[in-house]
């Protein structure tokens, strides 16, 4: 017998209650909600700039993606949960991938000597909203922090993914051209 599949919709959010992994439930404008679905929305926008990039970055794009979405499942948990906590060594290296890919494209790069204007080509840009993303989601550690333990770590992700996207928007113009 084929099991019956169950609908996309639930109607518990209806009321602007929502649950976290774990069980509890908090309000959909909730702090934590909102820094993790800044997330999602950089996950979004890496995709989209995957689109556009090419098959060279699949993979660089897919990695960041798939940490994201530990990062993101590690907020949407109580504190309580320690099946999605990220071990410390698990950050470590992907901070340390995350910067030897910026010194590698940086080396291939002039010195900046003038603002970056987003725009040159469609790549590009993308790299730079991801960037902005990014750094909104950093914004939103923080004033997370407030409330609840942050993992340095994640805090330290993000702001070297927000100079890893910046370097990486430089290289798809250089590219480009």
């Amino acid at each position: 017998m084929e099991a019956k599949k169950s609908k996309i919709y639930t109607r518990r959010g209806d009321s602007g209650i929502t649950s976290l992994i774990g069980g509890a439930q908090v309000k959909k404008d909730d702090l934590r909600l909102e820094t993790y679905g800044t997330l999602d929305e950089l996950s979004a926008n890496l995709g989209l700039l995957r689109s556009f990039a090419g098959d060279i970055f699949t993979s660089e794009i897919i990695r960041i993606q798939e940490f994201m979405w530990r990062i993101a499942a590690s907020l949407a948990s109580e504190n309580s949960n320690k099946t999605t906590k990220i071990k410390k060594n698990d950050f470590e290296k992907e901070i340390f991938w995350l910067e030897n890919c910026i010194d590698k494209w940086d080396a291939e790069l002039s010195q900046l000597k003038n603002f970056v204007l987003p725009g040159k080509n469609t790549a590009s840009a993308t790299a730079h909203m991801c960037r902005t993303v990014c750094r909104r989601f950093e914004r939103r550690l923080y004033s997370l922090q407030s409330q609840q333990i942050i993992d340095k770590n994640t805090l330290i992700y993000a702001n070297r993914l927000s100079d890893f996207l910046f370097v990486f928007a430089r290289l798809l113009e250089k590219k480009e051209n």
